[in-house]
């Protein structure tokens, strides 16, 4: 057995009937300060792609937001929370969770 990696969490998002619901296992998916600050920069460098495509209507820009936020979300993940992106089961929810962790960082709910 390797116990270099963190077992597979024994609950499975797919089982969430509501977003309130699947919110907290969220965060318990970002325990990690280092995934919870690769998410921060992510989304953070998402709008500034999301403003760039709006300035200078290129759609380079929509394809680039998307691929800075799920890379530096995805190293979070797989580098130092050692764990499976619930994006990957759940990709509605995830989005809106990745979204409502940003929102509750910058009110001082989640801490990075």
């Amino acid at each position: 057995m390797n116990t270099t990696t963190a077992p597979e969490s024994a609950v499975d998002p797919r089982r969430f009937k509501s977003f309130a619901e699947f919110y907290p296992f969220y965060l318990t998916e970002h325990a990690n300060r280092t995934c919870r600050r690769l998410h921060f920069a992510g989304s953070t460098l998402s709008l500034l792609c999301l403003v760039a495509l709006v300035v200078t209507l290129n759609p380079w820009w929509l394809l680039a937001g998307v691929l800075v936020g799920y890379t530096f979300a995805w190293v979070g993940h797989f580098g130092f929370e050692k764990n499976k992106p619930a994006s990957f089961k759940r990709p509605l929810y995830s989005f809106m969770g990745d979204w409502a962790m940003y929102r509750d960082i910058w009110l001082g709910k989640v801490k990075i």
